[in-house]
């Protein structure tokens, strides 16, 4: 691996490389050595950067939450516009991408990543407790508008639409589901929070 090359910007480079890993060879695949030489790095730029692996993964993780979360705000910027499902359909296929689906197969697995990174996400599960908060101010901006019921518990709202999308992105088949299904997931968890549609 060449040694002594100057990186522009060696975080980003080096999740960028982590992404890609996790991309091609899933879960397992993702090691420190993988990463560098995806980057065309030596594995000692990992490590001038960053404590350790771990460490690694946690800031990677932050980067996807930060990322994730400037899409829910644009998402709940747009609130009166469009339909309410067609967001949280768009939202679910924006949560749940294989690199953020990915990430959350290892920290599940590994208690001292989740450790890591309980000094930002205090409880529930990095990523998919953002991803509910989220969803949860993007459904009360559409209350405030008046296209989600004035009784609609959002919070629960979404909560169960993060652990239902969980469920089908994360599939048997480990293929993404098509638009269409997503869309039904939502239909079926919105029904009664719409005004003039109940089930």
């Amino acid at each position: 691996m060449p040694t002594g090359v100057a990186l522009r910007d060696a975080r980003a480079q080096l999740f960028a490389a982590a992404e890609r890993v996790l991309m091609r060879d899933g879960v397992r695949g993702l090691t420190s050595r993988a990463v560098t030489d995806e980057a065309g790095v030596s594995k000692g730029v990992l490590h001038r950067h960053f404590a350790h692996f771990d460490d690694f993964v946690a800031e990677l993780v932050r980067d996807r939450i930060a990322r994730l979360e400037a899409e829910i705000d644009a998402l709940t910027e747009a609130a009166g516009s469009a339909t309410v499902v067609s967001h949280l359909a768009e939202a679910l296929t924006r949560i749940f991408t294989p690199v953020n689906l990915g990430l959350v197969g290892i920290m599940m697995a590994r208690d001292d990543l989740r450790s890591l990174l309980r000094a930002t996400t205090p409880y529930g599960i990095p990523i998919l407790t953002e991803a509910g908060t989220g969803l949860a101010a993007y459904l009360d901006a559409e209350r405030r508008v008046g296209r989600v019921t004035a009784d609609a518990d959002v919070r629960t709202l979404a909560l169960t639409l993060i652990g239902t999308g969980h469920l089908l992105f994360a599939g048997e088949l480990g293929a993404l589901p098509d638009s269409s299904a997503v869309r039904e997931i939502v239909e079926a968890i919105t029904v009664g929070a719409e005004p003039g549609i109940r089930p």
